[in-house]
């Protein structure tokens, strides 16, 4: 049996100092980082960026099939993603957790191993947090930091009347995950007996457990010269988006369903549920991909791109909110995106 050590034995600023001894700082914006009453950043003129997420177990995650190094790692990803929506770049969080004393200090470990993966790969440094017991679950609080050169953030507030919109990457992969790890997680409870059978999904598992922020996406924008009127991520679904987007730049807007990306593997996944891809693709949520309008002038720029899609524009605000079908129907698009207080 593997050795299992008592987060009690340590204490609170044993436990502090363990988790966080192999710090290694990135940015030279970093004056101190953790082990003082506060740490202290210069972004050496550039405008800073901050943004918080809270994630809850039995909420936001599901631990009978979250690995804890993936949580770690994704609990980095969606705040810094947010980040990236605002077209600038993560330099620095701050990364606070609530335990019960059924975790062990190993189980911490893993958990922070996948939270130092992420800091790696994005070149963020941790710079602070709070631990505290919790009553009974996992509670994990990320605030990230940012910086970008003045006045180049991007709001949700700046579309224009025929703007494109387009999105990143491909969309519903995660929600097909998630319903995939429910129903193996259910035929385990019912017969603990029976091997989870997720052969052929690990693209979906993948989007789910291990998703990425799309800093590619800045960096080709950056690349191309284009600035995007308007940005934010898709963690809750490309409906309930687009329509933050309409509604902060006051505008109406048409999507066309066959431009909407979904990967081959969320096709056929989606299937095997007798479920709508495109359906997922809109209302699925945690993809955390870019949704972002960029000026018509702009379009040359970006077509051979194919890691962007543009999938609609923008409109008067009197045209509504439309979805043109694949069959040439059109439908309002509807917020049915994931909702943490049903």
């Amino acid at each position: 049996m593997e050795h299992r050590t008592e987060i009690s034995s340590l204490g609170e600023f044993g436990l502090i100092e363990h988790l966080t001894k192999n710090i290694e700082l990135q940015n030279s914006s970093t004056i101190v980082g953790v082990g003082d009453d506060a740490a202290v950043i210069d972004h050496f003129g550039k405008q800073t960026v901050i943004t918080t997420d809270l994630l809850i177990e039995g909420v936001h995650f599901d631990l009978a099939y979250t690995p804890l190094k993936h949580l770690g790692y994704k609990s980095v990803i969606v705040n810094i993603s947010d980040v990236y929506a605002m077209n600038a770049t993560p330099t620095h969080i701050t990364l606070s957790i609530a335990i019960s004393n059924r975790f062990s200090l190993e189980a911490l470990d893993e958990f922070y191993e996948g939270v130092y993966a992420a800091c790696a790969k994005y070149e963020v440094d941790l710079i602070g947090g709070d631990t505290s017991s919790s009553q009974k679950g996992f509670i994990v609080s990320v605030t990230a930091i940012g910086e970008v050169a003045p006045g180049k953030f991007v709001k949700r507030n700046g579309a224009k009347k025929g703007d494109l919109v387009c999105c990143s990457g491909d969309l519903g992969a995660a929600y097909l995950g998630l319903i995939f790890l429910e129903r193996e997680k259910k035929i385990f409870l019912e017969n603990p007996k029976i091997k989870p059978d997720l052969e052929g999904e690990k693209y979906v598992i993948g989007r789910l457990l291990k998703p990425e922020a799309r800093k590619d996406i800045l960096d080709l924008l950056s690349d191309a010269e284009v600035l995007p009127t308007s940005m934010m991520d898709i963690s809750d679904g490309l409906s309930s988006e687009i329509l933050h987007l309409c509604k902060q730049s006051q505008l109406g807007c048409v999507l066309f369903e066959e431009k909407i990306p979904v990967a081959e593997e969320t096709r056929l996944a989606a299937f095997k549920f007798e479920l709508d891809p495109t359906a997922c693709a809109l209302s699925g949520g945690e993809d955390y991909e870019l949704l972002f309008t960029i000026s018509q002038k702009d379009y040359e720029q970006i077509r051979h791109s194919e890691q962007i899609s543009v999938i609609g524009y923008m409109e008067d605000p009197e045209k509504g909110k439309k979805i043109i079908t694949k069959g040439g129907n059109t439908f309002d698009i509807t917020a049915q995106g994931w909702n943490a207080f049903r």
